[in-house]
């Protein structure tokens, strides 16, 4: 591992520990913005931003213009092992502000993403719809030009940190109709603008996330993020570059599950004797760190890939499918492992497990990636002449 990688995972550790015990009995949104806070003065959500506008200085690890899936990874995997708040708070800035950093203006960028960097400004995604989640083609949003800029009119879900979010980059359709390809653009929209409203839900683990309306929305035409007709190439790109830390955040997530089972395994006795010298027990530990060793060279190989600029899109769906699916499989185990202790409300254990199963929904389910690597196999085996 490089040096910056080296002292990135240092920091996070060195954060995790001391932030993540005093999030517990907070609020959700206190603890998102003790998380945020946290993570800004130690300089790690610089990470989420490109050094070209303020972000960090990646030391080579990838192009100027983008950010360091590598860094990133190393960074939510340690993060996610103390605090999944600490990891949502750190990937939503860079998530919400990458489509700035691909189609915005120089001077939109530079008036937007050093905030970012710092942590001053929140950022939040707007993609998903009720009738919108897998197939963007359906989103039903709408921008209409008019002679100032633009006027939005919808209903996005699902918005992570929409509640306290300075601004948001939302996917419209500024043509054609919901089902089709073509026709999407994306934008700027700050919080503070007229129509903009923002209502919060509750999921099954604590996470500043809810709903946003659009009602005449107006924003000028400089906030329109590259061309018309070209945010949803905008929002692939956006979800390319950040989806393999997703993959890292659930091998975060396993690696603390599977340390949750060695020590009550090896410290609880049944029957006479430490439940590690059943044999059974023995053979899940095995498989539990079989499968996250597996999970975690196949993120390794699809960030290195990345950040080279390679075209890593199987690697990326292979990461992602298979860290999200055994994180699942190693948490089940972990609460089994615990027995009644295992669904018990504040224990360890219980809290990942709530927290793991989401991974494998957003920013492409593990039915989405299947899609991806089948596609690119049979693709791949006519190319061969079906050799």
């Amino acid at each position: 591992m490089k040096e910056p990688l080296k002292d990135l995972r240092e920091r996070a550790r060195a954060l995790g520990k001391r932030i993540a015990p005093l999030l517990e009995d907070c609020t959700e949104e206190e603890a998102a913005r003790r998380a945020l806070s946290a993570l800004s003065k130690e300089g790690l959500t610089a990470w989420t931003v490109p050094q070209r506008d303020g972000g960090a200085d990646t030391g080579g690890l990838c192009e100027p213009d983008t950010v360091s899936v590598r860094a990133l990874c190393v960074l939510r995997e340690e993060l996610a092992y103390h605090s999944a708040m600490l990891d949502v708070m750190l990937v939503m800035q860079g998530l919400g502000s990458f489509p700035v950093a691909l189609g915005g203006s120089e001077r939109l960028r530079a008036d937007v993403l050093p905030g970012v960097a710092s942590g001053e400004a929140v950022a939040s995604f707007g993609l998903t719809e009720p009738g919108a989640g897998s197939s963007l083609g359906d989103v039903a949003t709408r921008a209409r030009a008019t002679d100032e800029g633009w006027t939005l009119e919808g209903h996005k879900t699902f918005l992570s940190n929409i509640q306290m979010a300075r601004f948001c980059t939302v996917l419209a359709r500024t043509s054609g109709e919901p089902g089709d390809g073509d026709g999407l653009s994306m934008f700027f929209v700050p919080a503070d603008a007229w129509g903009f409203e923002a209502e919060g839900f509750e999921v099954m683990s604590p996470h500043p996330i809810g709903d946003l309306f659009l009602k005449g929305c107006e924003v000028p035409r400089e906030f329109l993020l590259g061309e018309e007709g070209g945010g949803l190439a905008i929002a692939l790109a956006t979800l390319a570059r950040f989806r393999t830390s997703v993959a890292a955040a659930a091998n975060g997530l396993a690696r603390r599950a599977l340390d949750e089972s060695l020590s009550h395994l090896t410290t609880r006795s049944q029957f006479g004797r430490p439940l590690v010298r059943n044999q059974a027990l023995r053979f899940e530990l095995a498989e539990m760190d079989a499968r996250l060793a597996a999970a975690t060279l196949l993120v390794e190989r699809a960030a290195e890939r990345t950040d080279a600029g390679i075209d890593a899109a199987r690697d990326v769906a292979r990461a992602k499918l298979v860290a999200t699916e055994h994180a699942g499989w190693i948490a089940d185990r972990a609460v089994q492992h615990h027995g009644g202790l295992g669904v018990k409300r504040g224990t360890t254990v219980e809290r990942i497990f709530r927290e793991v199963r989401a991974l494998r929904i957003y920013e492409g389910t593990s039915e989405i990636q299947k899609l991806i690597l089948s596609k690119a196999l049979l693709d791949d085996f006519e190319t061969r002449g079906g050799q």
